[in-house]
Protein backbone atom coordinates (compact mmCIF):
# COMPACT_ATOMS: atom_id res chain seq x y z
CA UNK A 1 0.00 0.00 0.00
CA UNK A 2 2.81 2.37 0.91
CA UNK A 3 4.59 1.51 -2.34
CA UNK A 4 1.44 2.21 -4.34
CA UNK A 5 0.96 5.55 -2.56
CA UNK A 6 4.57 6.47 -3.26
CA UNK A 7 4.18 5.67 -6.96
CA UNK A 8 0.97 7.69 -7.21
CA UNK A 9 2.50 10.60 -5.28
CA UNK A 10 5.66 10.44 -7.38
CA UNK A 11 3.71 10.32 -10.63
CA UNK A 12 1.58 13.24 -9.51
CA UNK A 13 4.68 15.23 -8.61
CA UNK A 14 6.27 14.56 -12.00
CA UNK A 15 3.05 15.59 -13.76
CA UNK A 16 2.84 18.71 -11.63
CA UNK A 17 6.43 19.70 -12.41
CA UNK A 18 5.93 19.01 -16.11
CA UNK A 19 2.78 21.15 -16.14
CA UNK A 20 4.58 23.96 -14.31
CA UNK A 21 7.49 23.87 -16.76
CA UNK A 22 5.17 23.80 -19.77
CA UNK A 23 3.14 26.73 -18.49
CA UNK A 24 6.31 28.64 -17.59
CA UNK A 25 7.67 28.08 -21.07
CA UNK A 26 4.42 29.29 -22.66
CA UNK A 27 4.41 32.46 -20.54
CA UNK A 28 8.09 33.09 -21.33
CA UNK A 29 7.47 32.52 -25.05
CA UNK A 30 4.52 34.87 -25.07
CA UNK A 31 6.30 37.73 -23.32
CA UNK A 32 9.51 37.39 -25.32
CA UNK A 33 8.01 36.77 -28.77
CA UNK A 34 4.71 38.64 -28.69
CA UNK A 35 4.46 42.35 -29.43
CA UNK A 36 0.92 43.61 -28.97
CA UNK A 37 0.54 47.12 -30.43
CA UNK A 38 -0.32 49.83 -27.91
CA UNK A 39 -3.64 50.62 -29.61
CA UNK A 40 -5.12 47.18 -28.94
CA UNK A 41 -7.76 47.33 -26.18
CA UNK A 42 -7.61 43.81 -24.71
CA UNK A 43 -3.92 42.84 -24.34
CA UNK A 44 -4.30 40.73 -21.19
CA UNK A 45 -7.12 38.61 -22.61
CA UNK A 46 -5.20 38.11 -25.84
CA UNK A 47 -2.06 37.10 -23.94
CA UNK A 48 -4.11 34.62 -21.93
CA UNK A 49 -5.44 33.14 -25.18
CA UNK A 50 -1.97 33.01 -26.71
CA UNK A 51 -0.40 31.34 -23.68
CA UNK A 52 -3.05 28.64 -23.88
CA UNK A 53 -2.38 28.10 -27.58
CA UNK A 54 1.38 27.90 -26.98
CA UNK A 55 0.80 25.24 -24.32
CA UNK A 56 -1.30 23.14 -26.69
CA UNK A 57 0.95 23.50 -29.72
CA UNK A 58 4.06 22.79 -27.60
CA UNK A 59 2.42 19.70 -26.15
CA UNK A 60 1.53 18.59 -29.67
CA UNK A 61 5.10 19.13 -30.82
CA UNK A 62 6.38 17.11 -27.89
CA UNK A 63 4.07 14.22 -28.78
CA UNK A 64 5.34 14.42 -32.35
CA UNK A 65 8.99 14.30 -31.22
CA UNK A 66 8.15 11.25 -29.12
CA UNK A 67 6.57 9.67 -32.23
CA UNK A 68 3.25 9.29 -30.42
CA UNK A 69 1.22 11.39 -32.84
CA UNK A 70 1.67 14.29 -35.21
CA UNK A 71 1.19 17.81 -33.89
CA UNK A 72 -1.52 18.54 -36.46
CA UNK A 73 -3.41 15.40 -35.46
CA UNK A 74 -3.26 16.43 -31.80
CA UNK A 75 -4.61 19.91 -32.57
CA UNK A 76 -7.40 18.44 -34.68
CA UNK A 77 -8.30 16.12 -31.79
CA UNK A 78 -8.51 19.02 -29.36
CA UNK A 79 -10.71 20.95 -31.80
CA UNK A 80 -13.00 17.94 -32.10
CA UNK A 81 -13.71 18.20 -28.37
CA UNK A 82 -15.60 21.44 -28.90
CA UNK A 83 -19.32 20.69 -28.84
CA UNK A 84 -22.04 23.00 -30.08
CA UNK A 85 -25.72 22.52 -30.79
CA UNK A 86 -27.62 23.51 -33.87
CA UNK A 87 -29.77 26.57 -33.20
CA UNK A 88 -33.39 25.55 -32.40
CA UNK A 89 -34.51 27.70 -35.31
CA UNK A 90 -32.61 25.46 -37.73
CA UNK A 91 -32.49 21.88 -38.89
CA UNK A 92 -29.33 20.30 -40.27
CA UNK A 93 -28.41 17.34 -42.44
CA UNK A 94 -25.03 15.70 -43.07
CA UNK A 95 -24.86 14.88 -46.77
CA UNK A 96 -22.39 14.03 -49.50
CA UNK A 97 -22.17 16.32 -52.53
CA UNK A 98 -20.48 14.22 -55.22
CA UNK A 99 -18.30 12.55 -52.62
CA UNK A 100 -17.52 15.65 -50.54
CA UNK A 101 -19.01 15.64 -47.01
CA UNK A 102 -21.13 18.69 -46.20
CA UNK A 103 -23.47 19.83 -43.45
CA UNK A 104 -26.51 21.77 -44.64
CA UNK A 105 -28.45 24.13 -42.34
CA UNK A 106 -32.08 24.94 -43.12
CA UNK A 107 -34.07 27.70 -41.40
CA UNK A 108 -37.31 26.31 -39.94
CA UNK A 109 -39.25 29.54 -40.36
CA UNK A 110 -41.61 29.42 -43.36
CA UNK A 111 -40.38 31.23 -46.48
CA UNK A 112 -42.54 33.05 -49.01
CA UNK A 113 -40.07 32.24 -51.80
CA UNK A 114 -36.90 30.25 -52.43
CA UNK A 115 -34.10 31.21 -50.06
CA UNK A 116 -30.56 32.39 -50.64
CA UNK A 117 -27.84 29.75 -50.44
CA UNK A 118 -24.47 30.31 -48.79
CA UNK A 119 -21.60 27.83 -49.29
CA UNK A 120 -19.08 28.31 -46.47
CA UNK A 121 -15.43 27.16 -46.47
CA UNK A 122 -13.81 27.10 -43.05
CA UNK A 123 -10.37 28.44 -42.17
CA UNK A 124 -7.42 26.70 -40.55
CA UNK A 125 -4.52 27.06 -43.01
CA UNK A 126 -5.98 24.17 -45.01
CA UNK A 127 -4.69 21.80 -42.32
CA UNK A 128 -7.06 22.10 -39.34
CA UNK A 129 -10.67 23.09 -38.75
CA UNK A 130 -13.88 21.23 -39.49
CA UNK A 131 -17.56 21.78 -40.12
CA UNK A 132 -18.26 20.69 -36.53
CA UNK A 133 -15.79 23.20 -35.08
CA UNK A 134 -17.37 25.98 -37.15
CA UNK A 135 -20.96 25.03 -36.33
CA UNK A 136 -21.55 28.09 -34.13
CA UNK A 137 -20.52 30.35 -37.00
CA UNK A 138 -22.42 28.62 -39.79
CA UNK A 139 -25.53 28.28 -37.58
CA UNK A 140 -25.46 32.00 -36.85
CA UNK A 141 -25.19 32.84 -40.55
CA UNK A 142 -28.09 30.51 -41.44
CA UNK A 143 -30.36 31.64 -38.60
CA UNK A 144 -29.81 35.38 -38.84
CA UNK A 145 -29.70 35.66 -42.63
CA UNK A 146 -32.49 33.07 -43.12
CA UNK A 147 -30.35 31.40 -45.76
CA UNK A 148 -29.61 27.76 -46.46
CA UNK A 149 -25.95 27.33 -45.48
CA UNK A 150 -23.71 24.55 -46.78
CA UNK A 151 -20.56 23.95 -44.72
CA UNK A 152 -17.94 22.04 -46.74
CA UNK A 153 -15.69 19.41 -45.18
CA UNK A 154 -12.79 19.55 -47.63
CA UNK A 155 -9.72 17.32 -47.47
CA UNK A 156 -6.88 18.66 -45.35
CA UNK A 157 -3.12 18.93 -45.83
CA UNK A 158 -0.61 17.46 -45.32
CA UNK A 159 -2.43 14.18 -46.03
CA UNK A 160 -3.86 15.66 -49.22
CA UNK A 161 -1.80 17.83 -51.53
CA UNK A 162 -2.84 21.23 -52.82
CA UNK A 163 -5.11 21.90 -54.70
CA UNK A 164 -7.27 19.11 -53.21
CA UNK A 165 -8.68 21.61 -50.71
CA UNK A 166 -10.26 24.08 -53.09
CA UNK A 167 -11.06 21.31 -55.59
CA UNK A 168 -13.28 19.71 -52.93
CA UNK A 169 -14.87 23.10 -52.29
CA UNK A 170 -15.46 23.44 -56.03
CA UNK A 171 -17.02 19.98 -56.32
CA UNK A 172 -19.43 20.63 -53.44
CA UNK A 173 -20.30 24.10 -54.72
CA UNK A 174 -21.02 22.94 -58.28
CA UNK A 175 -23.25 20.16 -56.94
CA UNK A 176 -25.17 22.65 -54.82
CA UNK A 177 -25.56 25.10 -57.69
CA UNK A 178 -26.96 22.35 -59.91
CA UNK A 179 -29.37 21.08 -57.23
CA UNK A 180 -30.17 24.33 -55.43
CA UNK A 181 -33.91 24.02 -55.91
CA UNK A 182 -33.90 20.62 -54.19
CA UNK A 183 -32.80 22.49 -51.07
CA UNK A 184 -35.31 25.29 -51.44
CA UNK A 185 -32.71 27.71 -52.82
CA UNK A 186 -32.94 30.14 -55.71
CA UNK A 187 -30.04 29.20 -58.07
CA UNK A 188 -29.49 32.89 -58.88
CA UNK A 189 -29.00 33.72 -55.18
CA UNK A 190 -25.98 31.60 -54.25
CA UNK A 191 -23.15 33.15 -52.25
CA UNK A 192 -19.78 31.60 -51.44
CA UNK A 193 -17.35 32.62 -48.73
CA UNK A 194 -15.18 31.75 -45.80
CA UNK A 195 -12.57 32.97 -43.37
CA UNK A 196 -8.77 32.97 -43.69
CA UNK A 197 -7.81 30.00 -45.89
CA UNK A 198 -11.52 29.48 -46.60
CA UNK A 199 -11.70 33.06 -47.80
CA UNK A 200 -8.79 32.35 -50.11
CA UNK A 201 -10.61 29.32 -51.53
CA UNK A 202 -13.68 31.48 -52.13
CA UNK A 203 -11.67 34.02 -54.15
CA UNK A 204 -10.20 31.22 -56.25
CA UNK A 205 -13.57 29.54 -56.87
CA UNK A 206 -15.20 32.84 -57.83
CA UNK A 207 -12.65 33.04 -60.63
CA UNK A 208 -12.82 29.37 -61.61
CA UNK A 209 -16.63 29.38 -61.80
CA UNK A 210 -16.53 32.15 -64.39
CA UNK A 211 -15.52 29.46 -66.86
CA UNK A 212 -18.67 27.43 -66.22
CA UNK A 213 -21.44 28.69 -68.57
CA UNK A 214 -23.54 25.68 -67.52
CA UNK A 215 -23.95 27.16 -64.04
CA UNK A 216 -25.78 30.24 -62.76
CA UNK A 217 -23.65 33.24 -61.92
CA UNK A 218 -22.68 33.63 -58.27
CA UNK A 219 -24.64 36.30 -56.45
CA UNK A 220 -21.78 37.34 -54.16
CA UNK A 221 -18.65 36.33 -52.26
CA UNK A 222 -18.03 36.89 -48.54
CA UNK A 223 -14.37 37.13 -47.53
CA UNK A 224 -13.29 37.32 -43.90
CA UNK A 225 -9.61 38.26 -43.56
CA UNK A 226 -8.49 36.20 -46.57
CA UNK A 227 -4.92 35.76 -47.76
CA UNK A 228 -4.80 36.58 -51.46
CA UNK A 229 -1.11 36.98 -52.35
CA UNK A 230 2.16 35.19 -51.59
CA UNK A 231 4.54 37.64 -53.23
CA UNK A 232 5.31 40.20 -50.52
CA UNK A 233 5.38 39.27 -46.82
CA UNK A 234 6.72 42.67 -45.78
CA UNK A 235 3.71 44.86 -46.49
CA UNK A 236 2.95 47.39 -43.73
CA UNK A 237 0.45 45.07 -42.02
CA UNK A 238 3.04 42.28 -41.89
CA UNK A 239 5.57 44.61 -40.27
CA UNK A 240 3.16 46.31 -37.88
CA UNK A 241 1.62 43.01 -36.72
CA UNK A 242 4.71 40.82 -37.10
CA UNK A 243 4.39 39.41 -33.57
CA UNK A 244 0.66 39.92 -32.95
CA UNK A 245 -1.19 36.79 -31.82
CA UNK A 246 -2.56 34.60 -33.09
CA UNK A 247 -0.76 34.74 -36.42
CA UNK A 248 2.83 35.99 -36.60
CA UNK A 249 4.53 37.18 -39.78
CA UNK A 250 6.89 34.20 -39.92
CA UNK A 251 4.06 31.79 -39.01
CA UNK A 252 2.27 32.62 -42.27
CA UNK A 253 5.23 31.32 -44.27
CA UNK A 254 5.98 28.45 -41.87
CA UNK A 255 2.44 27.04 -42.09
CA UNK A 256 2.32 27.81 -45.80
CA UNK A 257 5.34 25.58 -46.28
CA UNK A 258 3.72 22.87 -44.18
CA UNK A 259 0.61 23.18 -46.34
CA UNK A 260 2.65 22.70 -49.51
CA UNK A 261 4.70 19.86 -47.94
CA UNK A 262 7.95 21.82 -48.24
CA UNK A 263 10.85 22.14 -45.83
CA UNK A 264 10.78 25.02 -43.37
CA UNK A 265 14.39 25.83 -44.32
CA UNK A 266 12.92 27.81 -47.23
CA UNK A 267 11.21 30.22 -44.84
CA UNK A 268 13.86 32.93 -44.68
CA UNK A 269 14.21 33.20 -48.47
CA UNK A 270 10.44 33.40 -48.94
CA UNK A 271 10.04 36.03 -46.24
CA UNK A 272 12.59 38.12 -48.13
CA UNK A 273 10.90 37.52 -51.50
CA UNK A 274 13.61 35.48 -53.22
CA UNK A 275 10.96 33.12 -54.60
CA UNK A 276 9.55 35.72 -57.04
CA UNK A 277 10.94 35.66 -60.62
CA UNK A 278 11.90 39.01 -62.12
CA UNK A 279 9.21 38.83 -64.82
CA UNK A 280 6.50 38.25 -62.20
CA UNK A 281 7.82 41.12 -60.08
CA UNK A 282 7.39 43.43 -63.03
CA UNK A 283 3.94 42.06 -63.87
CA UNK A 284 2.51 42.05 -60.35
CA UNK A 285 4.22 45.11 -58.91
CA UNK A 286 1.34 47.41 -59.81
CA UNK A 287 -1.09 45.23 -57.86
CA UNK A 288 1.05 44.90 -54.71
CA UNK A 289 2.20 48.51 -54.72
CA UNK A 290 2.20 50.38 -51.41
CA UNK A 291 0.45 53.16 -53.29
CA UNK A 292 -2.68 50.98 -53.27
CA UNK A 293 -2.75 50.98 -49.45
CA UNK A 294 -4.40 54.08 -47.92
CA UNK A 295 -2.05 56.30 -45.91
CA UNK A 296 -3.96 55.85 -42.66
CA UNK A 297 -2.88 52.22 -42.59
CA UNK A 298 0.79 53.21 -42.74
CA UNK A 299 0.76 55.50 -39.71
CA UNK A 300 1.81 52.82 -37.24
CA UNK A 301 5.08 52.70 -39.15
CA UNK A 302 6.81 50.47 -41.65
CA UNK A 303 10.05 50.27 -43.60
CA UNK A 304 10.03 49.92 -47.36
CA UNK A 305 11.61 46.55 -48.06
CA UNK A 306 12.24 45.63 -51.71
CA UNK A 307 12.17 41.98 -52.61
CA UNK A 308 15.52 40.22 -52.23
CA UNK A 309 17.36 38.98 -55.36
CA UNK A 310 15.57 36.14 -57.14
CA UNK A 311 16.71 32.57 -56.45
CA UNK A 312 15.40 30.19 -59.16
CA UNK A 313 15.90 27.14 -56.94
CA UNK A 314 13.37 28.53 -54.44
CA UNK A 315 10.73 29.32 -57.07
CA UNK A 316 11.09 25.86 -58.65
CA UNK A 317 9.95 24.31 -55.38
CA UNK A 318 6.90 26.56 -54.98
CA UNK A 319 5.61 27.69 -58.40
CA UNK A 320 1.96 27.30 -57.35
CA UNK A 321 1.97 30.00 -54.69
CA UNK A 322 2.17 32.84 -57.22
CA UNK A 323 -0.49 31.42 -59.53
CA UNK A 324 -4.04 32.88 -59.31
CA UNK A 325 -5.29 29.51 -58.05
CA UNK A 326 -3.49 30.41 -54.79
CA UNK A 327 -2.61 34.11 -55.10
CA UNK A 328 -5.98 35.24 -56.41
CA UNK A 329 -4.93 38.90 -56.35
CA UNK A 330 -2.92 38.20 -59.50
CA UNK A 331 -5.84 37.30 -61.79
CA UNK A 332 -6.01 39.37 -64.98
CA UNK A 333 -8.31 42.41 -65.21
CA UNK A 334 -10.66 40.59 -67.60
CA UNK A 335 -11.28 38.04 -64.83
CA UNK A 336 -11.62 40.56 -62.02
CA UNK A 337 -14.21 42.52 -64.00
CA UNK A 338 -16.57 39.53 -64.00
CA UNK A 339 -16.44 38.76 -60.28
CA UNK A 340 -19.61 39.04 -58.18
CA UNK A 341 -20.47 41.63 -55.58
CA UNK A 342 -18.15 41.19 -52.62
CA UNK A 343 -18.08 41.62 -48.86
CA UNK A 344 -14.62 41.94 -47.32
CA UNK A 345 -13.82 42.04 -43.61
CA UNK A 346 -10.33 43.11 -42.58
CA UNK A 347 -8.73 43.46 -39.15
CA UNK A 348 -6.35 46.21 -38.08
CA UNK A 349 -4.11 43.86 -36.07
CA UNK A 350 -3.87 41.11 -38.68
CA UNK A 351 -0.91 40.44 -40.95
CA UNK A 352 -3.43 39.78 -43.77
CA UNK A 353 -4.97 43.24 -43.41
CA UNK A 354 -3.21 44.65 -46.47
CA UNK A 355 -4.11 41.62 -48.57
CA UNK A 356 -7.76 42.62 -48.04
CA UNK A 357 -7.01 46.26 -48.89
CA UNK A 358 -5.18 45.34 -52.09
CA UNK A 359 -7.92 42.93 -53.19
CA UNK A 360 -10.59 45.55 -52.44
CA UNK A 361 -8.67 48.08 -54.54
CA UNK A 362 -8.43 45.70 -57.52
CA UNK A 363 -12.11 44.83 -57.40
CA UNK A 364 -13.20 48.44 -57.24
CA UNK A 365 -10.87 49.45 -60.07
CA UNK A 366 -12.51 46.75 -62.17
CA UNK A 367 -16.05 47.89 -61.45
CA UNK A 368 -17.02 45.30 -58.84
CA UNK A 369 -19.25 46.50 -56.01
CA UNK A 370 -17.52 46.01 -52.65
CA UNK A 371 -18.93 46.25 -49.13
CA UNK A 372 -16.01 46.61 -46.76
CA UNK A 373 -15.91 46.37 -42.98
CA UNK A 374 -12.70 47.08 -41.10
CA UNK A 375 -12.52 45.87 -37.50
CA UNK A 376 -10.34 48.43 -35.70
CA UNK A 377 -9.84 46.02 -32.78
CA UNK A 378 -9.78 42.84 -34.85
CA UNK A 379 -7.03 40.24 -35.21
CA UNK A 380 -6.69 37.05 -37.22
CA UNK A 381 -9.01 34.23 -36.21
CA UNK A 382 -11.18 36.44 -34.02
CA UNK A 383 -14.54 35.12 -35.27
CA UNK A 384 -13.73 31.70 -33.78
CA UNK A 385 -13.93 33.27 -30.31
CA UNK A 386 -17.44 34.69 -30.67
CA UNK A 387 -19.02 31.97 -28.55
CA UNK A 388 -16.36 31.77 -25.82
CA UNK A 389 -17.41 33.64 -22.69
CA UNK A 390 -13.98 34.34 -21.16
CA UNK A 391 -12.09 34.87 -24.42
CA UNK A 392 -14.75 36.73 -26.37
CA UNK A 393 -13.77 39.85 -28.28
CA UNK A 394 -16.49 42.30 -29.44
CA UNK A 395 -14.83 42.81 -32.84
CA UNK A 396 -15.36 39.15 -33.75
CA UNK A 397 -19.09 39.41 -33.10
CA UNK A 398 -19.20 42.63 -35.10
CA UNK A 399 -17.51 41.02 -38.12
CA UNK A 400 -20.03 38.17 -38.19
CA UNK A 401 -22.93 40.58 -37.73
CA UNK A 402 -21.74 42.68 -40.69
CA UNK A 403 -21.32 39.58 -42.86
CA UNK A 404 -24.83 38.39 -41.95
CA UNK A 405 -26.27 41.83 -42.71
CA UNK A 406 -24.62 41.76 -46.11
CA UNK A 407 -26.11 38.36 -46.97
CA UNK A 408 -29.54 39.24 -45.61
CA UNK A 409 -29.81 42.42 -47.66
CA UNK A 410 -28.58 41.08 -51.00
Amino acid sequence: MELFSAIVFGGGAVLGIATFLLLSWAIYYDFTRTKIPSGFDHPFTLRLLHVGLVVLFTLGKGLELLHLCRQVAFIRFLMSLKKSRVDPGLSSRDLSFDGVPVRVYYPKAPATSRRKGFVFYHGGAGMIGSIAYYQDITSKIAKESQSVVVAVSYRLAPEHRFPAQWEDCLTATVHFMKHAEDHGVDPSQIIIGGDSAGGNFATVLSQVLLGRPDLPKLRAQVLIYPGVQAMDFNLPSYQQNCAMPVLFQDSVVYYGLKFFLKDSSLMDDILKGSHVPDELRQKYEKWVSLNNIPEKFKRRGYKRMPLAPYKPEIYRQLPDILHPTFSSLFAEDVVMQQLPETFIASCEYDVFRDDSLLYKKRLEENGVKVTWFHAEQGFHGIINLCHMSLLRFPAGVEILDKAVDFVRHL
